[in-house]
């Protein structure tokens, strides 16, 4: 997979991208996934491999959750998969954006691996200041720079987990979700999409007490037709 030297300028860019909020706010919650996966029981080598393997933070947690409920294999293995399918359409999405008919193939595959979502609503907003042709590499830096950033993260976060109180590692970890609920919201360009994050938000503890192993599968397949029936409806009067 050699790369024109030209496009080395892209690479370094999207490696920049590892110092803003952004990717300091996934690095924080990688330093919670840590002190989880210690408290949990697993080595260092268990937790910088899962991080690096798995890689999107909410698929390791539910495979740490698996583990410790002590579920079969395939159980883990199709629940980490289930929480992780919603990176199959970003990456669909994703993909057209960055591909040409001089793009490798290789440096395609190589990329889909850093479709998580920080990278992916970052990459989105920067693509338009990036040509066309750089935007792989460019995603491959950024990518690069998280990957190595994050594990690095992790592993010193393990060794010191024991100076970190529980209650802040789980914290860490909640910061995450919290960017990307925010970051969601202000990129949603329809109203269907505020009211569908908005039900989310309402019908979780609803769910959570009627089926706490299904709450989040109901929530956002009920939140989500309930949204597109209300702009279905509002989209009928006007016209």
């Amino acid at each position: 997979m050699s790369l024109p030297s030209q496009t080395w300028p892209w690479f370094r860019r999207g490696l920049m991208q590892l110092f803003t909020v952004p990717s300091l706010i996934l690095i924080f919650a990688f330093t919670g996934y840590a002190g989880l996966c210690r408290d949990s029981g697993f080595t260092l080598a268990e937790t910088v491999f899962m991080a690096g393997t798995i890689w999107a933070l909410p698929a390791n947690v539910v495979l740490i959750g698996a583990v410790l409920s002590k579920a079969s294999i395939l159980t883990a293995a199709l629940s980490v998969g289930l929480s992780s399918i919603r990176l199959l359409p970003m990456t669909v999405a994703i993909m057209p954006e960055m591909r040409m008919d001089k793009t490798s193939k290789v440096l395609l595959y190589v990329t889909s691996h850093f479709v998580a979502v920080t990278a992916w609503i970052m990459a989105l907003e920067r693509f338009r200041n990036v040509p066309k042709e750089s935007r792989a590499v460019f995603f491959a830096g950024l990518g690069t720079g998280f990957l190595v950033a994050n594990l690095s993260a992790v592993a010193l976060a393990y060794e010191l987990a024991d100076d970190l109180p529980p209650l802040l590692s789980a914290a860490l970890i909640f910061i995450t979700p919290l960017y990307f609920l925010f970051s969601l919201w202000g990129s949603a360009r329809e109203r269907e999409s505020h009211l569908a994050m908005g039900l989310g938000l309402a019908l979780t503890p609803v769910f959570h007490a009627l089926s706490p192993k299904t709450d989040i599968l109901l929530t956002g397949v009920t939140g989500g037709i309930l949204a597109w029936a209300a702009g279905w409806l509002a989209r009928r009067r006007r016209a």
